[in-house]
């Protein structure tokens, strides 16, 4: 049997890159995977993928459409057991660059979207007595990135919701958890795209870049299906770090240092 067997999942910015891989990996545990998206054709394309996959549109911005949309999963399907809250987006800019629209664009996503999905993935899960949320967070959360400054402190926002989330359920019974998870460097389209942008202005921090270790989406994926699992029934409120050692490491991790 396997390790998500019968398990109904909501998995945002599942279009691509983490999300997707998570998507693929939970079905092949036997979860029943809603893949969500604001990019119809990619998400489309992206849940025919996925065995057994379903794909739903969502502005994750949009508190109304979270709640039209784990409703109707719920009508659906009967109930929701995980929740992946995936979807994100990376803007380069130090404090000094960052204007209103980046970070009100960064937050209504990232932070925003990862509050209405909590509320009310909670707002279902808690009848039922279980369930599991899990929220993407990122290294930058945990080390100082200045370049990418709205981003880490959304993140770091996300950080200390999911641990408000899993303190409650805990204290009051509700028998859902909410864990994070923290990746470093990951080969995704948003890390490739990051560093297109970083070639067109400095060649020299680009090439930098091929130097540092960088994980694969399988690798984050693997921890989701972990706290998705019943294995991980005593792991709430933690951070889930997938790095291998980046945020602890005087200087970088080298390309070839492989896991």
């Amino acid at each position: 049997m396997g390790r998500v067997e019968n398990k109904v999942v909501l998995i945002t910015g599942a279009a691509s890159g983490l999300g997707l891989a998570s998507a693929r990996r939970l079905a092949e545990e036997g979860a029943s995977v809603v893949l969500a998206d604001i990019d119809e054709r990619l998400g489309r394309e992206a849940a025919a993928s996925v065995d057994g996959a379903v794909f739903e549109q969502l502005d994750v911005t949009s508190e109304a459409q979270w709640e039209a949309l784990v409703d109707r999963i719920v009508a659906q399907h009967g109930r929701l057991d995980v929740l992946f809250n995936c979807a994100g987006v990376v803007r380069l800019a130090s404090i000094e660059q960052t204007d209103e629209d980046i970070w009100r664009q960064v937050h209504s996503v990232g932070t925003d979207g990862t509050f209405y999905g909590c509320k009310h993935a909670l707002r279902v899960m808690k009848p039922a007595g279980s369930g599991s949320i899990i929220n993407m967070c990122s290294t930058a959360s945990i080390q100082g990135m200045p370049g990418v400054f709205a981003y880490a402190a959304s993140k770091s926002a996300i950080r200390g919701m999911t641990k408000s989330i899993a303190v409650l359920c805990a204290q009051e019974g509700y028998g859902v958890r909410c864990n994070s998870v923290h990746p470093g460097n990951m080969d995704t389209p948003m890390l490739r795209g990051v560093r297109t942008i970083v070639e067109e202005h400095n060649p020299a921090a680009a090439a930098g870049m091929d130097r540092i270790w960088v994980g694969e989406p399988l690798d984050v994926a693997n921890m989701v299906l972990f706290l998705a699992s019943d294995e991980a029934k005593a792991v709430n409120g933690a951070a889930m770090v997938v790095d291998n050692t980046s945020t602890i490491t005087e200087g970088v991790v080298p390309a070839e240092n492989k896991v």
